[in-house]
């Protein structure tokens, strides 16, 4: 029986390959080179007694989410968009749920571009994973999952921006999420 030889695993795993390496002339304008969890946390500190309270009364449920984003070179950079919900029934804690969900992107833009690049395109990318997780997280703890409803990052980055709205003219209201 032949044996099959291994794929070789780069040894730099997330370092995007250079164009020298790629053969080509031009870097696409955002490559992501991983995504991982880089901090979680989840504490039910009042089960099993809280179980039996939720089955008559449901919790009120706290979410915040943030993004940050941090340069680790030249084009290079770590986007962490971190969630923290807690359910509480009146001043019980049912449970405290952290997570800090990152990815690792190239981004070749203008300079102008790169801010909007980081906090609008790049955690848009990464929120469907933070969700995922934070819904099996919730769920395999023995509570119904939290499901994390969709985000507007663009909207958003507009409202704590808003001299891009007065840049760009844009007359914006929203509601608060």
């Amino acid at each position: 029986m032949a044996k099959k030889e291994k794929p070789e695993v780069p040894s730099e795993r997330f370092t995007p390959p250079t164009p020298e390496e790629t053969g080509e002339t031009e870097m696409p304008p955002l490559v992501i080179n991983g995504q991982y969890i880089k901090d979680l946390s989840f504490e039910a500190p009042k089960t099993p007694g809280i179980l039996s309270i939720l089955q008559q009364t449901p919790p009120e449920i706290s979410v915040n989410i943030d993004v940050q984003a941090n340069s680790q070179g030249e084009n290079f950079y770590e986007v962490n968009l971190s969630v923290n919900a807690d359910a509480k029934i009146g001043e019980d804690i049912v449970y405290l749920c952290e997570v800090q969900y990152c990815g690792l992107f190239t981004l070749n833009v203008q300079q102008e571009y790169l801010e909007p690049a980081l906090l609008i395109d790049c955690p848009t990318i990464l929120f469907p994973y933070l969700r995922r997780v934070v819904s099996d997280l919730t769920g395999d703890a023995g509570f119904a999952p939290l499901l994390l409803n969709p985000l507007d990052f663009a909207s958003l980055y507009q409202q704590r921006h808003p001299q891009a709205n007065a840049q760009e003219n844009i007359d914006y209201k929203s509601d608060e999420i």
